[in-house]
Parts: structure tokens; C-alpha cells; sequence
């Protein structure tokens, strides 16, 4: 699995909270998620971002369990989500069972489900299944964005990036825009009500630093997955920059509650 820079992290920070479904949040307040205190576990949690956005919406005594493969991140989000309890945990998460999570109320992740492979997410599925705690997964990419104003050459390069989301990492398939509907089979195949809701980026002038930092990465994507595309991608590229640029990065967020 990927790190991430902590600069990354915090460029979208903002855009990441403008995002996130509100009503999968109203859907958790409505059901039982046995309080007292609340325990969360955040996984992949980097930062804390998560964290941040999500405690002071939930209410009430809580205590955070951070699980992240990054000591450096680990130690930033431990420091910066206030107002809860904390405990961290360096590691891999898709080892995780449902004895690991007994006692859990609520997992949590942020842009993670696209990470992994099929078998981790349905392992991953299986641990909240058995250990009976609701799942959100926020921000989990869709494999479609929309520039204004569009050009032929978005197909290209949005086809190509997608493609590399789905490469092949050390030996694993990841699942890239596949991941939540994997996930979502997975839980109902277990029981669960899911929910999904679209959590899009709207990047314009107010966001111009991420999203000249994002479109260069995904340029850089479609042309490390297509070289045929390297020889187009400077003026692509100059041309977005140039008009902002402005552009929806469509992700989908996720909620599953046992039944």
C-alpha cells in the first residue's frame, strides 16, 4: 500500500471535507453505535484528517484507534485530532480480522478502498462483518473527471490514469474506480444495509494549488500507464494549467450497517 506525503495530505485536506457525504454522517446518528464511549478505528488514517472532520459530527465521548503503515503520520494525526481519546497502531490494515475489531464501533477510512486489491477489500468486509460494526469509506475514487472547458483529449488521459489505478503493485491487482462496488457486493453478500453517496472535489480558483498538484500527478499517471500519450501530455498539460485548472474529481463515499 501507498504512503503519502504529509504536504499531500494537508493540500486537500479542505477539498476532502467539502466533500464527504453529510448524509451517510446523519444515517450514523441515526442508528445504535453502542456509545461509551464511542470507539472508532480509522484506518489508513494519515494525518487524522478523518478524524478532524468526523468527531465533532458524531458527538459525544469517543475513543480514536489510528492504524497507519507511516510513524510519521501516525504521530501528526495523534497530535491534531483533539476532543477524543487516542490510541495508535503501526501497520498493515488488510490483515486485520473481526477479533481485531471486537469492541469496535464504527471503522472509518478515507481514500483507501481504491487502494487494494479485491481479496483485501473482501477481507477487509468480512473482519467488520464478523466483529458486527457499521463501515464508512470516504473519498474512494470513481474513475471520472470533468474539466471546464473539456477537450477530445480528456477521454485519453482519463482512460489511461484509470488503468493504472487498476495496475498491478508487487504482485497485487489493485481495484482503482472498482473498489466500491466490490465493497458494496461484499457487504450485501454479508448482510449489510449500504449506502452510497458521491463525495466530488470541485477544484476552481479557490483550490488552484491542489489542483495544478493533482493534474500533474494524474497526467503523470496516464502517461506512466500509456507512453503513448507522453509526447501530447506538455500541451495537455499547459493548456489545463492555464484555464485554473477548473475541474470535478468524482469519488463515492460509503456506508454499510449490519442488519
Amino acid at each position: 500500500m501507498s504512503t503519502f506525503a504529509p504536504e499531500w495530505l494537508s493540500l486537500r485536506e479542505k477539498a476532502d471535507a467539502e466533500a464527504r457525504a453529510l448524509d451517510l454522517v446523519d444515517r450514523l446518528r441515526e442508528i445504535d453505535l453502542n456509545r461509551d464511549p464511542l470507539v472508532v478505528r480509522d484506518l489508513g488514517c494519515g494525518t487524522g484528517s478523518l478524524g478532524r472532520w468526523l468527531a465533532g459530527r458524531l458527538g459525544g465521548p469517543q475513543h480514536w484507534v489510528l492504524h497507519d503503515r507511516d510513524p510519521r503520520l501516525l504521530s501528526i494525526a495523534a497530535a491534531t485530532v483533539s476532543g477524543v481519546t487516542i490510541e495508535t497502531h503501526e501497520g498493515d490494515v488488510t490483515g486485520l480480522t473481526g477479533a481485531d475489531l471486537a469492541g469496535t464501533s464504527l471503522v472509518t477510512a478515507s481514500a483507501l478502498l481504491d487502494l487494494l486489491t479485491r481479496e483485501e477489500v473482501e477481507g477487509l468486509v468480512g473482519a467488520c462483518a464478523d466483529a458486527g460494526c457499521p463501515a464508512l469509506f470516504t473519498l474512494s475514487v470513481a474513475g471520472r473527471v470533468e474539466f471546464d472547458p473539456a477537450e477530445p483529449a480528456d477521454a485519453e488521459f482519463e482512460a489511461a490514469f484509470n488503468a493504472h489505478q487498476r495496475r498491478v503493485v508487487d504482485g497485487r491487482r489493485l481495484l482503482g474506480p472498482d473498489s466500491v462496488a466490490v465493497a458494496v457486493e461484499a457487504f450485501e453478500r454479508r448482510g449489510a444495509e449500504v449506502t452510497t453517496s458521491p463525495s466530488p472535489w470541485r477544484l476552481g480558483a479557490d483550490q488552484a494549488a491542489l489542483a495544478g498538484e493533482w493534474l500533474r500527478g494524474w497526467v503523470a499517471a496516464a502517461v506512466e500507464q500509456e507512453p503513448g500519450l507522453a509526447a501530447e501530455a506538455p500541451d495537455y498539460l499547459r493548456r489545463k494549467l492555464e484555464n485554473g485548472p477548473r475541474v470535478v474529481v468524482h469519488h463515492t463515499d460509503l456506508l454499510a450497517v449490519p442488519r
